[in-house]
C-alpha cells in the first residue's frame, strides 16, 4: 500500500483529500503545519507528498526545494498544490523543482490520475 503525506493548512482540504485517497486504497498521513514537514517525512516515510504552496507563514515551494536538495528525500515525488494558478509560472525548473502541480479546486479524477502516475513512475 502506497503511503501519501498531504500537507495543507486547511483542515477541510486535508479531510477531503484524505477521504478520497483512502477510499482508493492509499495509506494517508495529513499535516497542517509545514514547520513539521521533515519530522512527518521521517516518521511516515511517504512514497509521495502533496504539498500546498501557501502554508500560512511558510512557502511550500521553499519546502519542496529543501526536500529535493536533501539526499534522503530528493527521490520522493512532490506534487505542489495551489489555488493560485499564477504560482506555476514561478516554480523552479532545476534542482528543487516539484514533480508536478495540481490546481485547486481539483477534479477528483485528475487528483487520482496524477497520484497514480507518480506512484507508478518508479
Amino acid at each position: 500500500m502506497s503511503r501519501i503525506l498531504i500537507v495543507d493548512d486547511n483542515e477541510d482540504i486535508l479531510a477531503v483529500m484524505k477521504m478520497i485517497l483512502v477510499d482508493f486504497g492509499y495509506h494517508v498521513t495529513t499535516l497542517a503545519d509545514g514547520n513539521l514537514l521533515f519530522d512527518a517525512v521521517r516518521d511516515s516515510k511517504p512514497d509521495l507528498i502533496l504539498l500546498d504552496i501557501m502554508l500560512g507563514d511558510i512557502d511550500g515551494r521553499d519546502l519542496c526545494m529543501q526536500l529535493k536538495r536533501n539526499s534522503t528525500t530528493k527521490e520522493i515525488p512532490v506534487i505542489l498544490i495551489s489555488a493560485s494558478h499564477q504560482v506555476f509560472d514561478h516554480l523552479p525548473l532545476n534542482i528543487g523543482a516539484p514533480d508536478d502541480f495540481l490546481a485547486k479546486p481539483f477534479d477528483i479524477a485528475e487528483l487520482l490520475d496524477m497520484v497514480g502516475i507518480h506512484l507508478t513512475a518508479d
